[in-house]
């Protein structure tokens, strides 16, 4: 369904990504792992030309793009079938969270406002915030505005949600009930890449785990293969690393 070729990016002199493949089948739930820096969050940006790569091919369905010489046409097929939740929410700070959830299917898709609202509701009931449609963002709490951004992503019918570090702006006692969300959304045979650091969740819920390292892709295999034998001692060194400040619970 997706497909990643040959995939660069550089910031100047900076080369963040070298040469990325990464191929994601329809309903997989694919977690990229990876030290600060290594370009987690670039490869998603660049996936939905958010940042443009330098080089190389994306395939998301029935579209192929060369990243370099894409058209903005072709930037737009690509736009509409991905969306993407931010780690810093990205809400509209005058919209209440309705508005937030409706506002994409308005402007972008040129739906009918008020089935655009009918569905915005529907989604804020399904993330538990029911109770929350005509509330602005600075009168709810990170988690909250989190997973307005999950229902936003939602509401735009994506084939692909990219999830960008979605826990990261919040504080810990408000991870679980975020994780939860996603988790729910996975379910439904969603596809989904998503970058974070939330060790215990990514085994729970991916298909696949990645690991990145410096621009590549170090590794990658089922959550048991990457957790409990990973092959490569880079992948071992991080894991070895990384021990979870509280545990998630949902």
């Amino acid at each position: 369904m997706i497909q990643v070729r040959n995939l660069q990016k550089s910031f100047g002199s900076n080369k963040v990504l070298k040469g990325i493949d990464l191929s994601v089948e329809e309903g997989e739930v694919v977690v990229i792992l990876g030290p600060s820096g290594s370009g987690k969050t670039t490869l998603l940006r660049c996936i939905n030309f958010l940042e443009k790569a330098d080089e190389g091919e994306i395939v998301i369905g029935s579209t192929q793009v060369n990243a370099r010489h894409a058209t903005k046409r072709q930037i737009l097929d690509i736009c509409r079938k991905t969306a993407m939740v931010f780690q810093s929410f990205n809400l509209f700070k005058n919209k209440t969270a309705l508005e937030n959830v409706a506002e994409g299917p308005v402007i972008v898709q040129k739906v009918e406002k008020q089935k655009a609202l009918e569905y915005g509701r529907e989604l804020l009931k399904n993330v538990g915030l029911s109770d929350k449609y005509d509330a602005y963002p600075s009168e709810l709490s990170g988690g909250q505005q989190q997973r307005v951004g999950i229902a936003r992503a939602l509401a735009l019918h994506p084939e692909v949600i990219l999830f960008d570090e979605p826990t990261s702006a919040l504080d810990p006692e408000l991870v679980g009930e975020v994780l939860g969300v996603i988790k729910k959304i996975a379910k439904k045979g969603i596809t989904m890449i998503i970058v974070t650091h939330e060790m215990s969740f990514a085994q729970d819920v991916a298909n696949r785990v990645v690991f990145m390292d410096e621009g590549v892709i170090v590794e990658q295999g089922t959550p048991q293969e990457i957790f409990l034998d990973a092959k490569e001692e880079r992948t071992k060194q991080f894991l070895k690393r990384i021990t979870p400040e509280y545990t998630y619970q949902i």
